[in-house]
């Protein structure tokens, strides 16, 4: 399998952003042990979220162009994202209601 330049820096720059991920997670991990409550912060998921999403991508654009004739594998690489994607969808759209209702029947 000959690689174009292209796909060898989509390669390097999925790596690259692992590795940046593996940084970030790491010095927020020492930054909450210092910290004595949790936060939550919509930049902070907001910014996992779209690295997430570019390295999904990548990596479907180089099966894409690199193996475009083996179906089992671009189901593969298409479809499981997506089982992920819905499952998260599906979780954070439903609506659970919770009996409040106190004593016996």
């Amino acid at each position: 399998m000959n690689l174009t330049p292209t796909q060898v820096l989509v390669a390097l720059g999925i790596l690259a952003s692992w590795f940046l991920l593996w940084r970030i997670r790491s010095w927020k991990r020492r930054r909450t042990l210092e910290a004595s409550r949790t936060r939550s912060r919509l930049l902070s998921l907001l910014g996992r979220v779209v690295c997430t999403a570019a390295l999904i991508v990548g990596v479907q654009w180089v099966v894409i162009v690199a193996a475009p004739g083996n179906h089992g594998l671009l189901l593969a690489v298409l479809g499981v994202p997506a089982l992920f994607a819905a499952h998260g969808l599906t979780k954070a759209l439903t609506v659970v209601t919770v009996d409040v209702r106190g004593g016996r029947r």
